[in-house]
């Protein structure tokens, strides 16, 4: 299917679609014409790949294990690898923001907060 197609049927743009395929998330062939050309199943790894990323996946880290995860969509043991791969980083996220939040409220009412690192160190 082209281009214009694949936009429609996902609801992504067609600027969308190039950079998806610049950065190697879709893999389109190029008919006689030079117009682009996807799989029909392309489709469908469009909707994983917005999924992936409403679970908190970069693009950069869906690109970077979009051959195993295409080779096995729905394979649970290499899904939950990286699900708890993305929990230990956002565990690990969540520690460093509960700890700078401590930080900025104990400078609250410190006159001006930034002289009040200078002093603890």
């Amino acid at each position: 299917m082209r281009i214009g197609e694949l936009a429609a049927r996902t609801g992504l743009s067609k600027d969308t679609l190039r950079f998806y395929e610049k950065i190697g998330l879709l893999d389109g062939g190029r008919l006689p014409n030079g117009y682009r050309d996807f799989p029909p199943e392309t489709v469908v790894w469009l909707r994983y790949v917005r999924t992936a990323q409403a679970l908190g996946f970069t693009l950069a880290e869906i690109a970077r294990h979009g051959e195993e995860l295409r080779d096995a969509p729905d394979s649970a043991e290499a899904l939950s690898v990286l699900f708890e791969d993305k929990i230990r980083v956002i565990d690990a996220r969540m520690a460093e923001l509960t700890a700078l939040r401590a930080d900025l409220t104990s400078r609250v009412g410190a006159g001006c907060p930034l002289r009040a690192a200078e002093q603890a160190v």
